[in-house]
């Protein structure tokens, strides 16, 4: 496994800058995930790192040496598409095989059976090894895609939202899986996601991408604990964070239109206007809780109950464990966790 490096990374096609000065640094065996919503430049990046594009300017180093002239086969990399790519008339274990018998591998059956009963133990897939990919489910077709990346043990895994056209439980189940595969096999993997959840489960380190531009990178905590935007602290976290805009009056920041006052931070200089940001399971509904509210919508998921709370005209989310009996137009008391609040300028950036 390698160290996959992005120095000052640049593309752009003829009507848009896909990607913008671009760095940052995949440790060798880290499970690194890139994170950002639809034309971001999430598989621009992939694209560039397996030689499938070529960068504009700035530099793709593998365990710090260059490697911009390579080839595709020659900076051996494994990419798995969204679209599963596989061949239907083929069986699974000759799909699984079709990467090792190539005229450049020339690899010898008996290590291919090896490596293809490897990789079909660690996906689960041992009972589909006979069975025509066309015959397969599309968790079963994905499985068989990753395990024709496995088979060849290439420097770097480069995921390509492998997950994103399962349906929910394939996605969770799959992603437990890619989890335990990284860490029993220590693969070194790139994986791209719109989907924060994914980031926040799997990753050991997330670059969150905005059109063309990395705008913070760190831990899933930091990513969702610290964000360094606001466009980052509503792209983490189900339900969405709490957002508004606040004025400085009588030394606490008002938030227009509603009841609430919140602390201004004492250990920093604070400007005039900010956007607040508070988590919704840090907004507690208690009996003898400073704010008031009226309950606007419950939404019941079972586990927990999201609760939407009127102040005056504004609304802010709660999250409530279980079901409660809070109903529509109920009067509600709650707290807001000062120590959890989250503050950023008028131009988004975090104070």
């Amino acid at each position: 496994m390698s160290s996959v490096e992005l120095q000052h990374i640049s593309k752009r096609f003829p009507t848009v800058a896909a990607l913008s000065d671009v760095s940052f640094t995949v440790r060798d065996h880290e499970f690194f995930v890139l994170l950002g919503p639809t034309g971001a430049g999430k598989t621009t990046t992939l694209r560039i790192i397996a030689a499938l594009l070529k960068q504009d300017e700035g530099s793709v180093l593998f365990d710090g040496e260059a490697v911009d002239g390579l080839t595709p086969a020659d900076r051996d990399v494994a990419f798995v598409f969204q679209q599963y790519s596989l061949y239907p008339t083929m069986t699974v274990y000759d799909n699984l095989a079709f990467p090792l018998r190539s005229p450049m591998r020339k690899t010898p059956e008996p290590e291919i059976k090896e490596r293809v009963q490897h990789a079909a133990e660690i996906l689960r897939i041992t009972h589909l090894l006979d069975r025509k990919t066309a015959r397969l489910s599309g968790g079963e077709m994905q499985r068989v895609s990753i395990g024709r990346a496995i088979v060849r043990q290439p420097r770097i895994f480069l995921m390509d939202e492998p997950l994103s056209n399962l349906d929910a439980k394939l996605r969770e189940s799959l992603r437990v899986e890619l989890q335990h595969m990284q860490k029993t096999q220590g693969n070194t993997t790139l994986f791209v996601t719109h989907d924060q959840i994914e980031a926040l489960t799997m990753a050991d380190r997330i670059a969150v991408l905005d059109h063309g531009r990395i705008i913070q990178i760190g831990a899933p905590a930091d990513i969702y604990d610290r964000p360094a935007t606001t466009f980052v602290a509503t792209l983490v976290g189900t339900p969405r964070i709490n957002l508004f805009t606040a004025a400085r009056e009588n030394g606490t920041y008002f938030v227009a239109n509603s009841d609430l006052h919140l602390p201004m931070p004492g250990d920093r200089a604070m400007p005039q206007q900010v956007q607040v940001g508070l988590r919704p399971e840090d907004v507690k509904i208690t009996p003898g809780g400073r704010f008031t509210g009226v309950v606007a919508l419950t939404e019941p998921l079972g586990v927990e109950t999201i609760l939407h709370i009127r102040s005056g005209q504004q609304t802010l989310l709660s999250i409530l464990p279980g079901i409660t009996p809070l109903r529509r137009d109920d009067p509600v008391r709650f707290d807001i966790l000062h120590e959890r609040l989250h503050f950023f300028d008028v131009d988004g950036k975090r104070v």
